[in-house]
């Protein structure tokens, strides 16, 4: 029986929204594996617009779900029509967009909260004990999903593993082509582009945080 996986987008682009190859990875590894994927995004306005080529901030604003449409071909929901008992797993990409949409994690570090409909999703995910992926810079979420002592990691900045012990997660250094999976909670991380210095290397790790995310909901 085909898994059906909820995919919660940040935006469109690396450095205000979701990133695009680890978007793109994901759901092509979600394909190539049979599961049936719904993307949602929030329905609300980015933190600020970035220019991609020049890195300087642009004087407008955009939607986070108009947006992450970009991503999903236009097939996409508001975060709030998802259901955790409508899906067998949760995977979150990376991207800014993570820390700035989903989260304020990049204004407020460990003194961060999730935005309110992202959040009450993923702790019904956890609170069923379905398994949920988080690439990249999603695992700075996972403190306020899971509580205290959620095992993750981003790879091995020391900064950004720091802030994540101070809410409460145990950070564990990974390689890019590997995971970190908190076997009690089935959570599964995996560092993509805090490492990655190509899209081959993000990929390794990303197809193994999906087959192991769809390994786990195959045993529920």
């Amino acid at each position: 029986m085909h898994k059906k996986v909820a995919v919660i987008l940040s935006g469109c682009g690396v450095f205000d929204g979701a990133e695009l190859h680890e978007s793109v990875i994901a759901l092509l590894r979600l394909d190539q594996r049979g599961a049936q994927v719904q993307c949602f995004a929030p329905n609300i306005a980015q933190l600020h617009v970035i220019n991609h080529l020049t890195g300087e901030e642009m004087p407008e604003t955009r939607n986070v779900l108009v947006e992450s449409a970009r991503i999903a071909r236009g097939n996409i929901k508001d975060v709030r029509e998802a259901k955790a008992e409508d899906f067998d797993a949760l995977i979150v990409p990376g991207g800014f967009g993570a820390a700035k949409n989903l989260s304020d994690f990049a204004i407020n570090g460990a003194n961060c909260s999730v935005q309110p409909d992202v959040l009450a999703l993923a702790q019904a995910f956890a609170a069923a004990g379905k398994p949920v992926g988080l690439i990249c810079i999603a695992p700075a979420l996972a403190a306020r999903i899971y509580g205290e002592g959620v095992i993750c990691t981003i790879g091995n900045d020391e900064g950004t593993a720091a802030a994540l012990e101070q809410m409460g997660a145990s950070h564990e250094e990974c390689v890019v082509s590997e995971v970190v999976e908190d076997a009690q909670r089935k959570l599964v991380t995996t560092p993509a582009y805090m490492l990655a210095q190509s899209i081959g290397e993000a990929a390794a790790g990303i197809n193994k945080l999906v087959d192991r995310v769809l390994e786990l909901a195959s045993h529920a």
